[in-house]
């Protein structure tokens, strides 16, 4: 599952998939908060709702956008304070949680770490062989993230599993 945080709206994309198949749309939307709402509502509005979303989905893992500086300081504090909601869920479910930045997802899904929302959403469309990308883009970030995830979280994981034996090992040799 992927999580594109934001207060207003908040990015979320189910997808299916293992390395050497190809992904497959399970469900995309977004979440939505009333910007005139108190803080504390709408954070309350968006941790009820993931929760809705991992119930029906079961993930087995969440990817969430790593919040980066912005210009607008407000917009940023927003943006992580809902990205701290979803690693409150995936923790309560005993989720891992991976956070990737923006331009990894990009590059990614596009090739390029400076692509815009119009290309993410097309290369989701191809990518998951849909008749359009889904809406609105803050969904397709969603999705972008969570194939971002499948594509490199698996890849990283063998990683860090290998380099987990090896320790283990190394630790067996020297006692």
């Amino acid at each position: 599952m992927g999580v594109d945080p934001g207060l207003t709206r908040c990015g979320v994309g189910v997808v299916d998939g293992a390395p050497g198949r190809p992904p497959v749309l399970v469900e995309a939307g977004v979440i939505r908060t009333p910007a005139d709402a108190d803080l504390p509502l709408r954070l309350l509005a968006i941790e009820t709702e993931l929760e809705q979303w991992v119930a029906r989905h079961r993930p087995e893992v969440i990817a969430v956008e790593r919040v980066f500086s912005q210009h607008n300081t407000m917009t940023v504090i927003g943006t992580a304070q809902a990205a701290g909601v979803t690693m409150l869920v995936a923790a309560r479910h005993k989720l891992p949680v991976h956070q990737h930045t923006p331009s990894e997802v990009k590059a990614a899904i596009t090739g390029s770490g400076r692509a815009d929302k119009a290309q993410i959403g097309l290369m989701v469309t191809r990518v998951l062989k849909l008749a359009e990308a889904p809406k609105p883009a803050d969904a397709a970030d969603a999705v972008a993230l969570a194939i971002c995830h499948l594509w490199r979280g698996a890849g990283q994981a063998r990683v860090a599993a290998a380099l987990d034996q090896a320790r283990r090992l190394q630790g067996r040799r020297g006692a």
